[in-house]
């Protein structure tokens, strides 16, 4: 997922099915599949694309990470996990429920 503020969100038109301004904020959910991809080669792309904010949600693990750019390098924010209440950077004007997030988990 990702996302933009409105002051930077490009203009939707029908003649682009895409466009390439890189996001505020990105997340990726990890599996055992992905996790690597998304660690060593997805974030250091988002980095080097200027994306102010990463998540890394692990629901196997139940543990969301934050991560902020601080000039070419993520510096990690925050851990939590299980069913703490948080307010995570970019978004730490509302408090999120992480409870919610693992809800339909199997483990």
């Amino acid at each position: 997922m990702a996302g933009w503020r409105r002051e930077r969100m490009p203009v939707m038109t029908n003649e682009l099915a895409y466009f390439d301004l890189a996001p505020d904020w990105a997340c990726e959910v990890l599996s055992d599949s992905t996790r690597k991809l998304d660690r060593a080669k997805k974030v250091p792309i988002y980095a080097r694309s200027g994306v102010k904010h990463v998540w890394l949600v692990d629901p196997i693990a139940r543990t969301l990470e934050v991560l902020r750019l601080d000039r070419e390098k993520y510096v990690i924010m925050a851990t939590w996990a299980d069913d703490e209440r948080v307010r995570a950077e970019p978004f730490d004007a509302i408090e999120l429920d992480l409870a919610v997030l693992w809800a339909d988990v199997q483990l």
